[in-house]
């Protein structure tokens, strides 16, 4: 169990570094004012970040992410795993079920996580310039908002981000579920690695797509006030106003960059957690053999164990 929690983690900063800029270009796309608006789509956000911030301003508030992701992979991989073994049957239904649950005790955490990227993301850019020197970085950005608000502050938008992830997850792994039993993956499987990549990729824009006009809302509430102007009293709120004033294709906004990162960041994060496991396992078998002549279990395990 040790083992695979290390890997999930490696797996799941792998995952950040090469997902980040995607969110970063989301995050911009959906809080960005309608009637003053900075980009023109994706690509042309992506082509003004790094035209007026270079590419580091891509990684604008990945120090949140990183520090919240050793105890996110802990709740998510361990309440999943528990969650299934509780409920005895490893059938579709319980994948979702066990999937949801990790995603809603999760939230405790991943909430102040993504206020605080969301802020270090936006600020110095366009309605928010003035704040550009506010914060220096993520965590200095919790330690102000408490100060500030609380702790209601650090756990603005904790409602919408609970409706977000706990369907969520429950379609990545119900997702997940099926494409590795679908593609026959197995241990012994010399394609598992190309295998598990797609699925993993698949499933994290399967769960994307399940609640995406959910992360708008959020990231609008968790932004919301940073000008100094309070534009929303809640969810409902928000809603109203975004569809008012927007339309429906609000709700949308920024999917493009979402589903560009999806992919690679999910398999990123499988092929890192599989390579990962391969060679610890592989340096296990040598050494057990060389202590006592037993052969050790498979270098990989079932993709499920993940």
């Amino acid at each position: 169990m040790a083992l695979d929690f290390l890997a999930g983690c490696v797996g799941g900063a792998a995952g950040v570094m090469v997902g980040h800029p995607f969110d970063t270009v989301k995050v911009r796309l959906q809080v960005q004012n309608i009637k003053k608006p900075l980009y023109r789509g994706t690509f042309h956000c992506f082509q003004s970040i790094i035209k007026q911030e270079s590419a580091f301003g891509l990684y604008k508030g990945i120090g949140s992410p990183m520090m919240g992701l050793t105890f996110i992979n802990a709740l998510v991989f361990g309440v999943q795993g528990n969650t299934i073994r509780a409920l005895g049957n490893d059938t579709p239904l319980n994948q979702f079920l066990a999937g949801s649950a990790a995603g809603a005790i999760q939230c405790v955490i991943c909430c102040p996580m993504e206020l605080a990227k969301t802020r270090m993301q936006l600020q110095g850019t366009g309605e928010y310039r003035l704040k550009s020197k506010n914060y220096k970085n993520s965590l200095d950005c919790l330690v102000k908002i408490y100060r500030k608000e609380g702790l209601k502050g650090i756990n603005k938008g904790m409602v919408s981000t609970f409706l977000r992830e706990t369907p969520s997850f429950g379609f990545y792994f119900l997702t997940y579920d099926y494409l590795t039993r679908y593609l026959g993956c197995e241990a012994e499987d010399s394609y598992i690695i190309p295998k598990l990549l797609l699925a993993g990729g698949m499933s994290g824009i399967v769960s994307w797509l399940s609640t995406y006009p959910v992360d708008v809302i959020k990231s609008r509430l968790q932004a919301d006030g940073v000008g100094g102007v309070v534009q929303y009293k809640g969810i409902l709120d928000c809603v109203r106003k975004s569809y008012h004033s927007e339309g429906w294709r609000v709700f949308t906004r920024g999917l493009t960059s979402t589903l560009l990162r999806a992919f690679p960041v999910n398999a990123a994060t499988f092929a890192t957690v599989t390579v990962f496991l391969m060679y610890m396992r592989s340096e296990d078998r040598q050494l057990r053999g060389d202590l006592s002549g037993c052969e050790a279990g498979p270098a990989i395990q079932q993709p499920s164990s993940f």
